[in-house]
């Protein structure tokens, strides 16, 4: 990973050096205040632009820490400045998001940010493409043609693009392309990120900037290891005025006052999601087949005999993505007053009416899986709730989820799993076939320090690793066979 890292930087880059004065009244238009973290992430990385080395950075933070504000901030340092070789015009952001609904989201969501100064931004997807402003309405964006979007991206006319994996195809080509924004892309690995290396006029080789972001809880031994060749800062405060979300661990025999809870939030007009670890197939745990709740069951059941009032909807990974973005918008609209649904919804839209989440057989979710499924609802200054269903009733399953009430943030609950369950529950598998040994290194923080730090000081000295054959020699063989873990 330092490898490809110091191959990636050996390109060209852009130096971008934005006014301090214009950025902050930029960050001041936002309707919220930006916390200490965002002003010092968006510092950090604004640092990296300024540096003549293109960045590859990790920006992790809790859903609903501001993630996207500080995606704007930074952009807005790139789209206001001018490329080298020319007396007008802008430097490129591309803006590539996990799914069409989110990349939709982020489209409107620049609108509101970038509008007054008149800056275009392009959205694309599989569906259509569309460009704001509209000719006919400067407030508004338009449908257009993917051969005229591509045209007047390809001229930099387009400033910000943002879009789904469809951004880094072939034909997709930009002008000036200087900052690269990923959005819970962890399989967005090296080869994808040196094919956004282009050349420019005079035929030298120009890197971008990179950013990438995720919500996941990651501890930061492991971001270390597996995120080795970026840089990662983290975003450990939420913006203010958030009200920390109620979490009570609920036995079968509470159930009931539960339900009476969240139609009291119903009725106030909010609303809810339920969460099931199965859609609807056997489960392939058979122990614990009879108590896992799946998504067509639940939903049936809380139509016919808890919420008759209410309108319930399914959201689960065997959709198709059209039902699925349907189902989000109509829920978005408050057409859905709960929607059931497996744990798809980790990355999902921004609905900041639904303030309750009911989270069954938790017992089958890592921590940091779970505090990222509550963040669902901790998108506005309402007061959330988050009720946690564990059908086991042993000690150690309860002890292990009252940790969500105790934790400040995701981290800690992230480095509580790596301790207690194994760093294969925070991947979502069983284990990756790690060692006892190699478990116990991935814990100790000072060890794996040292060891990027020493891969740092060797590539930085020999980079073909001369001095070194034995670890060439692995590279090698372990390139073989190499799986993907990004």
């Amino acid at each position: 990973k330092q490898i490809a890292r110091k191959e990636y930087e050996k390109n060209n880059t852009y130096i971008i050096d934005p006014s301090e004065k214009n950025l902050q009244e930029f960050i001041k238009r936002f309707p919220f205040q930006a916390t200490d973290a965002q002003q010092k992430s968006i510092a950090t990385i604004i640092s990296n632009f300024k540096s003549g080395q293109a960045m590859s950075r990790l920006l992790e933070g809790d859903v609903g820490s501001g993630k996207t504000a500080v995606a704007a901030s930074t952009a807005y340092a790139v789209v206001t400045t001018t490329p080298k070789d020319r007396k007008f015009g802008n430097l490129q952001v591309a803006y590539m998001c996990p799914t069409e609904i989110l990349a939709t989201q982020h489209f409107e969501s620049f609108i509101q940010y970038f509008s007054y100064l008149g800056i275009q931004v392009g959205l694309i997807t599989g569906s259509g493409c569309r460009k704001f402003p509209s000719k006919l309405n400067p407030k508004g964006w338009t449908d257009i043609s993917r051969t005229q979007l591509l045209k007047w991206v390809e001229n930099g006319e387009i400033p910000i693009l943002i879009g789904t994996h469809a951004l880094i195809q072939k034909s997709v080509k930009f002008k000036h392309l200087a900052y690269v924004i990923i959005d819970e892309q962890h399989r967005f690995g090296l080869k994808q990120r040196a094919s956004l290396v282009q050349k420019n006029k005079d035929g030298i080789n120009m890197a971008p900037h990179l950013l990438s972001m995720t919500a996941t809880p990651i501890p930061r031994t492991l971001a270390l290891t597996i995120y080795g060749d970026l840089d990662l800062t983290l975003l450990d405060q939420m913006p203010h005025g958030r009200k920390p979300i109620i979490t009570d661990i609920i036995t079968p025999d509470q159930r009931q006052s539960v339900y009476e809870k969240i139609r009291e939030e119903l009725q106030a007009g909010r609303q809810a999601y339920v969460i099931c670890p199965r859609i609807a197939e056997p489960d392939p745990d058979k122990e614990m087949a009879i108590n896992a709740k799946s998504v067509k069951e639940e939903s049936k059941r809380l139509k016919e005999k808890v919420f008759p009032e209410y309108e319930i909807g399914i959201l689960h990974s065997k959709m198709k993505p059209a039902e699925k973005d349907k189902v989000m918008l109509d829920f978005k609209a408050g057409k859905i007053h709960i929607l059931c649904a497996t744990s798809v919804v980790e990355v999902g839209v921004n609905v900041p009416n639904a303030t309750v989440i009911i989270i069954e057989g938790a017992e089958r979710f890592g921590l940091a899986q779970l505090h990222q499924l509550r963040g669902r609802v901790i998108r506005s200054n309402h007061q959330a709730y988050c009720y946690v269903f564990a059908e086991t009733k042993s000690d150690k399953t309860v002890d292990r989820l009252k940790a969500l009430k105790t934790a400040k943030n995701g981290f800690e609950l992230a480095e509580y799993d790596l301790k207690f369950r194994g760093a294969g529950e925070l991947g979502g598998g069983k284990q990756w076939g790690v060692s006892d040994i190699a478990m116990e290194a991935l814990q100790n923080i000072k060890m794996v320090e040292a060891a990027r730090t020493e891969a740092q000081n060797i590539v930085n000295t020999d980079l073909q690793l001369t001095k070194y054959p034995q670890v060439k020699k692995e590279l090698k063989e372990r390139q073989k066979n190499i799986t993907h873990w990004e």
